[in-house]
């Protein structure tokens, strides 16, 4: 089956590798050392581009998008198109020395967060993330509380499985994090996303040196659900990365799938008008089950109903 490319609704834009993290999960390999990082000519003519098209929704990510210089600028370029604007923000980030001015920035620009928080039990989290990375991310969830997130402003959380597995009932494992969260440390946020952990970068060489990267290959294959095809975000994406050039999502992008592939051609973004996209070729390959397993998945959670779902894990 070839999947087919609707109208534009967002353009996710990663901004560079960088971040003040090496999650085990991570498909983007991002962490400290990482140099890959959008220039301030590229964040332009990504800026103009947004001006001239603008898309409904433009997505911020990275590596910590908040660590590009142009990211303010990018914010304020998609809001005065009166685009929703979302940061895709790991939370640490705002208890690093130089960020405390992030969450009455992102409250100010009404820009939507979405914040990675693995598991609501520290031991979870730090499996997947770090030490002490558990503690810093509530410091973060109730700043973020007190400048109106959560209430008001939307923030969503999202999860991720410990291991090679699906993740639980969307529904099911929100009711779980906002019962713990505002029970445990008074922390509110606006719903949860359940997403499935991508069979590249580091979970695929973490499930590679454990000898599972065929088993859950096939758990994936096994769980195809062909309800999930219709809301698969690639119909309606573009990705762009920190050079400006064109993928049909931000883990193509990670594995230099680049859109139209077969041509020698790279595509960048302010070459491409967005209508004459419609009804292209979607690159695909085996990576693409995670999104269409069980309930699916994609940057905003599942895509199907909660009763296709996989059996709820590390939470």
């Amino acid at each position: 089956m070839e999947l087919k490319r609707w109208e534009l609704e967002t353009l996710q834009v990663n901004v560079g590798r960088k971040c003040n993290q090496a999650c085990r999960h991570c498909h983007v390999e991002a962490a400290p050392w990482r140099t890959e990082m959008m220039a301030e000519a590229i964040a332009c003519r990504v800026g103009e581009w947004i001006k001239k098209n603008s898309p409904r929704v433009v997505d911020l990510t990275g590596g910590a998008p908040e660590l590009n210089p142009c990211f303010r600028y990018l914010v304020e370029a998609a809001r005065a198109t009166g685009a929703r604007v979302i940061d895709r923000n790991n939370l640490t980030i705002i208890e690093e020395p130089g960020f405390g001015w992030l969450p009455d920035y992102l409250a100010q620009e009404n820009v939507e967060v979405i914040a990675s928080l693995p598991c609501y039990s520290a031991e979870n989290v730090e499996r997947q993330r770090g030490h002490g990375v558990f503690a810093k991310s509530i410091a973060a969830l109730r700043k973020l509380n007190r400048v109106g997130y959560g209430e008001g402003l939307p923030l969503h959380l999202v999860y991720n499985p410990v291991g090679a597995t699906l993740p639980g009932r969307q529904a099911e494992l929100e009711a779980d994090y906002k019962e713990v969260l505002r029970r445990e440390h008074g922390v509110v946020f606006t719903g949860l996303y359940a997403l499935t952990n991508q069979p590249i970068g580091r979970f695929a060489q973490d499930l590679e040196r454990q000898g599972k990267l065929n088993e859950y290959m096939e758990l994936l294959a096994n769980s195809f659900n062909p309800e999930t095809v219709a809301g698969l975000m690639c119909r309606s994406t573009l990705s762009v990365d920190y050079r400006g050039r064109l993928y049909d999502c931000d883990f193509n992008q990670m594995l230099d799938l680049g859109l139209n592939e077969g041509s020698d051609a790279e595509v960048f973004l302010w070459d491409v008008e967005p209508s004459r996209l419609i009804d292209g070729p979607i690159v695909t390959g085996a990576h693409c089950l995670a999104c269409s397993a069980g309930s699916g998945s994609s940057c905003t959670g599942a895509v199907y109903g909660s009763d296709v779902s996989g059996t709820p894990q590390g939470a």
